[in-house]
């Protein structure tokens, strides 16, 4: 019996380490905006939460952030969330294509100015812990 009891207790702390790295795991993705191309942060990342961010703007269009162009002009309904920021654009401009960070920096605020909400000056987005 006792054998049996230890074997259920390691099942369950086993079932509740997976269960809480899992969600942790998940949660990180939809907090965070994804900086992996960056190789130094000037600022802590940006924390952004997607689905709650999308509620509050009352966003159901995923194309109004995730944007597609193509010759230089934005193919309207197109989205590319599928992709991540820096599958096109190079941290640094080319042309009239802006860097990585620019491009994070002006869909963010352009939005949030055109709307009058939302953050706009570094510290309300890059908040230190």
């Amino acid at each position: 019996m006792r054998h049996i009891l230890y074997r259920y207790f390691i099942f369950c702390s086993v079932v509740l380490c997976v269960t809480f790295c899992s969600i942790s795991a998940f949660s990180q993705d939809d907090t965070y905006l994804k900086v992996d191309a960056f190789e130094k942060l000037e600022r802590p990342i940006s924390a952004f939460d997607h689905d709650d961010h999308n509620d509050k703007a009352a966003l159901e269009d995923c194309s109004v952030c995730h944007h597609v162009y193509e010759d230089g002009k934005l193919v309207e309904g197109e989205s590319s969330e599928d992709q991540a920021c820096a599958d096109c654009h190079t941290l640094k401009a080319q042309g009239s294509q802006p860097g990585l960070m620019m491009a994070y920096h002006r869909q963010c605020k352009s939005c949030h100015i055109e709307s009058k909400k939302g953050p706009v000056a570094c510290g309300e987005c890059h908040v230190k812990k």
